[in-house]
């Protein structure tokens, strides 16, 4: 008999049954469908999903089902020309208050999502759409950085009564000239004591003025331009909710790259006309609020005061607001979400600059109990024919975030309460951190797939594996017989362990990852080929057929894990330093080769002690 213990069987048997579960949602194809989420203030409910089934049987489109969810509703349809004429009625049906986006939906059965087996999601190339990849100006970053101390600088040495002649930019970062030693003493004091973030060096003495040498310290550089970076990746995903995008992937790529992709958008100009939009705050003291006659006079007549701008709410409520700016949202260093600890009800923090901090201390100290509003104001590139000819205009949006009463006297932090969730406090602090683009960003690469495309590439990736696979089955039954046999049944199921794995951890499958599948195909059976030719080499040995298949796999294994060691060390490489199509491929193979090692070697051993064990053979067919 073989030594094959028993809890191998055991083993062999719960990984592949598992294995076939995790597999069996890639056989359910996606279903076209439309996704509607809420923007802020509206709600996703029962008379949405009313309203939305009205609107499409008001103009005939047939739909399959409308799912409610938590914070969406799922509406499917029978193929890809009704989906599109349904997201085309509903975006006009539901205004600016809905997000409408293009979405597959997933036909899995539900009792295979109830313990988590979920199909892979596509890739861009598999399913059609836009990909950007955009570089932060770091040039930029710097300068407005230092143009931040600057402002700091000159407050507090005027605060602190330090007499300066100025606080300019420099070719190395910030100098600032005294009028004595003694005074570029005592700032050099005062900077290194509030402002630890920055190195001062005494400069140049000339015609009675005294040099002082401020720079940011390369640990604060690296600091600001992570944090640029993520706040960047937060205003994008802010403006892609714009373009009705579903499951968008906008993610970091090094130190200053970031990429955005966008399934099923075919438009780029429209694209970047949302990605590159500028966007700032504008922090304004309120007149009236919605209610009050002011206002309603002012929205039913016309009549607002020569002081005062009427502005609306995200639900079109009515403001009046001073057209004098407190502060903008250039002055505005940080902002982030939290609970009052006093009344347990969500805020936001907002850390002000210098400048915008006495600007604040003045109004506040003037305005106690009156109220203050923030104002978004997009700016957003457009380009309409006139008389034949293009002319290139520019949409200004701007809508009241918020209007809350000025508690008490404050300047370079402060906090705005009264919101009604923390959702909504986490969204306004995003919208006050990441009103505008932290630095400018250019876009380096571009690249539109369509989804024929997308479609051609499934259709061609499905062919190459199953060429790939029946050639391999083929030629290894043919060489070596039942062994080969064997060998055929173990590959089929690393190919089903591959796909489980893959999916269980969500890898996007791209048409690299097909590759990668093939490509793990091919070597999978190498290590089957090394255990056959072991027997044949034990049984010219002389060696009885149980012998040589023990003799086999025990004399392989040290070569098989030496081969699959060092090709996972490389797909290891591949998926650590590599990016995009080339970690995706390092993703699949790395993945691929583990399945390999142990469908190859103990799978077929599970089935050759199964088929040989317990039996007087006389030779193998090998």
């Amino acid at each position: 008999m073989t030594d094959f213990p028993r809890w191998k069987y055991a083993l062999v048997a719960i990984v592949l049954l598992l294995g076939v579960l995790y597999a069996l949602p890639n056989l359910y194809p996606p279903q076209p469908a439309v996704q509607i989420s809420a923007n802020r203030g509206a709600t996703v409910d029962q008379a949405l999903q009313d309203k939305v089934q009205g609107a499409l049987r008001k103009d005939g489109i047939a739909f399959q089902s409308a799912e409610l969810g938590a914070d969406r509703l799922l509406v499917r349809f029978a193929n890809t020309e009704v989906q599109l004429r349904a997201s085309d009625v509903l975006r006009q049906a539901l205004g600016d208050q809905y997000v409408v986006a293009l979405n597959l939906a997933s036909t899995v059965p539900s009792w295979l999502r109830a313990i988590g087996a979920n199909a892979m999601p596509l890739g861009l190339d598999l399913q059609g759409g836009v990909h950007f990849l955009m570089e932060v100006d770091q040039k930029a970053v710097l300068d407005k950085q230092q143009q931040r101390y600057v402002d700091d600088i000159r407050a507090l040495l005027r605060d602190k009564g330090v007499r300066y002649l100025s606080v300019e930019r420099g070719a190395q970062g910030v100098v600032a000239t005294l009028r004595s030693d003694a005074d570029r003493e005592r700032a050099a004091t005062l900077i290194v004591g509030e402002m630890p973030d920055l190195t001062v060096e005494n400069g140049a003495v000339a015609n009675d003025a005294y040099a002082l040498n401020i720079a940011i310290k390369p640990d604060k550089l690296r600091e600001i331009a992570q944090n640029i970076i993520k706040q960047n990746l937060g205003t994008l995903r802010n403006r892609v909710n714009a373009l009705g995008v579903s499951e968008p992937i906008i993610q970091q790529q090094g130190d200053s790259r970031i990429v955005v992709e966008l399934a099923g958008v075919q438009d780029t100009a429209e694209a970047k006309k949302i990605l590159g939009a500028t966007a700032t705050l504008e922090y304004r003291a309120g007149i009236a609020g919605p209610g009050d006659p002011r206002t309603t006079d002012a929205v039913r007549n016309g009549n607002v005061p020569p002081e005062a701008r009427l502005y609306y709410g995200r639900n079109g409520e009515p403001y009046l607001l001073s057209k004098k700016v407190i502060v903008t949202g250039d002055e505005l260093a940080d902002a982030a979400s939290g609970f009052d600890q006093q009344t347990g009800s969500p805020k936001v923090d907002v850390t002000l600059n210098a400048a915008g901090a006495k600007k604040m201390l003045d109004f506040t100290t003037d305005n106690v109990g009156k109220p203050m509003a923030v104002v978004y104001i997009e700016r957003t590139p457009e380009t309409k024919i006139v008389d034949g000819k293009e002319v290139r205009t520019t949409k200004i949006t701007e809508q009241v975030i918020s209007y809350a009463t000025v508690q008490g006297v404050f300047s370079k932090q402060f906090q705005t309460t009264g919101l009604a969730s923390p959702k909504e406090a986490s969204e306004l602090a995003l919208l006050l951190k990441a009103g505008s683009l932290a630095a400018p960003m250019d876009i380096v690469e571009e690249r539109v797939i369509g989804p024929s495309l997308g479609q051609d590439n499934i259709r061609k990736g499905e062919q190459s594996v199953l060429l790939g696979l029946g050639a391999v089955l083929l030629a290894a039954a043919l060489y070596y017989k039942l062994f080969g046999l064997v060998a055929d049944i173990a590959l089929f199921f690393n190919l089903v362990l591959l796909l489980a794995v893959m999916s269980m951890i969500g890898v996007t499958l791209t048409m690299p990852g097909i590759a990668g599948i093939v490509l793990t195909l091919g070597m999978a059976i190498d290590a089957n080929v090394l255990i056959c030719e072991r027997v044949r080499e034990e049984l010219r040995n002389g060696s009885t057929p149980l012998a040589s298949i023990r003799a086999g796999y025990d004399k392989a294994w040290a070569t098989i894990l030496d081969a699959n060691v060092t090709h996972l060390i490389a797909a290891f490489g591949l998926m650590t330093l590599g990016s995009g199509p080339i970690k995706g491929f390092g993703v699949t193979l790395f993945i691929g080769i583990l399945t390999s090692m142990f469908t190859s070697v103990t799978v077929t051993h599970a089935i050759t002690a199964l088929l040989h064990g317990g039996r007087k053979l006389k030779t193998l067919s090998v």
